[in-house]
């Protein structure tokens, strides 16, 4: 979860729905889309299924709506952006854009679809089973952004949960792999990129603690979507010159935590600054266990 302290398919481009500066952008996507050619809510109900997750009855009446509610929130996206960064990134919208948010809101759990709710008018985080939750999508966007993703980068994601922020990175860059710590909900997350056409997305279930050490040369980007209150020593080894490293620092369910910014130069010095305060749930596995065998692998 994210917390702002201050005050398909859908992979097609969806050129009527973008905001003015998303339009703007010259960075294609990394990968083309093998979905449907158009997202339909017959589209949804087949990607569901071909997911292995059971679909609501979503009338198409109620179909409409999300997409209404969905043209409402890219333009607050490229306004909080704007007001954050001063400028919207135009591949940051572009790939909000191509992503059917409801398709990812899915309680696992309780094996209980929600995607008539997207796109809240005040974005909040959803739960979705196991102690995991959907990121508020102001937060991703904001994360999305400070990350600064480029088309050439290779990203290393610890917590999958929902699937949104690895999907969402993957409209803009080569490669995510992403690590989820939780059996179930990795297992199951791992479902639901195919039918949606993005195959630039790799998953495990394991403890991200030790990050991903056999992807050769380590990554330009990781981002930490769970609290740690210490940064693993792995992650900075596995990043590369010039990369960068997003997590949040904090204690467990406590306030106070903050959304720290990396960067590794061409020596390999480690910089670092304080960004937004924030409210993940907690990174569990090893560094609950107080980070014993920090060199390991899950």
């Amino acid at each position: 979860m994210f917390r702002r302290t201050f005050s398909a398919a859908l992979l097609a481009p969806l050129a009527a729905s973008l905001p003015s500066g998303a339009r703007a952008s010259t960075q294609p996507a990394a990968t083309p889309s093998t979905g449907p050619a158009r997202w339909t809510r017959e589209a949804y109900i087949a990607a569901m299924q071909a997911s292995g997750r059971p679909h609501d009855n979503i009338t198409p009446a109620t179909f409409d709506g999300i997409q209404r509610r969905k043209e409402a929130a890219l333009k607050n996206i490229e306004r909080y952006l704007a007001q954050r960064f001063g400028q919207a990134d135009p591949a940051v919208l572009r790939a909000f854009a191509e992503l059917p948010r409801e398709y990812y809101h899915y309680h696992y759990a309780d094996k209980r679809p929600l995607g008539a709710e997207a796109y809240e008018a005040e974005a909040k985080p959803w739960a979705i089973g196991y102690g995991s939750a959907l990121s508020d999508y102001l937060g991703q966007a904001y994360m999305t952004q400070a990350a600064a993703p480029k088309a050439t980068d290779t990203v290393l994601e610890i917590g999958t949960g929902s699937g949104f922020q690895s999907s969402l990175l993957s409209r803009i860059v080569t490669k995510v792999h992403s690590i989820e710590i939780i059996e179930p909900l990795g297992k199951a997350v791992a479902n639901i990129y195919k039918p949606l056409g993005i195959t630039n997305v790799a998953t495990r279930v394991g403890d991200g603690f030790f990050g991903w050490p056999e992807v050769e040369g380590g990554f330009d980007i990781i981002i930490v979507t769970c609290a740690a209150q210490y940064v693993p020593p792995a992650l900075f080894k596995q990043l590369k010159p010039g990369g960068r490293l997003l997590i949040p620092i904090g204690q467990p369910f406590k306030r106070g935590q903050f959304l720290f910014v990396y960067g590794k130069d061409a020596e390999g010095k480690v910089t670092s600054r304080k960004d937004v305060g924030v409210f993940f749930i907690p990174m569990t596995g090893t560094m609950m266990k107080g980070g014993a065998g920090s060199e390991g692998r899950s």
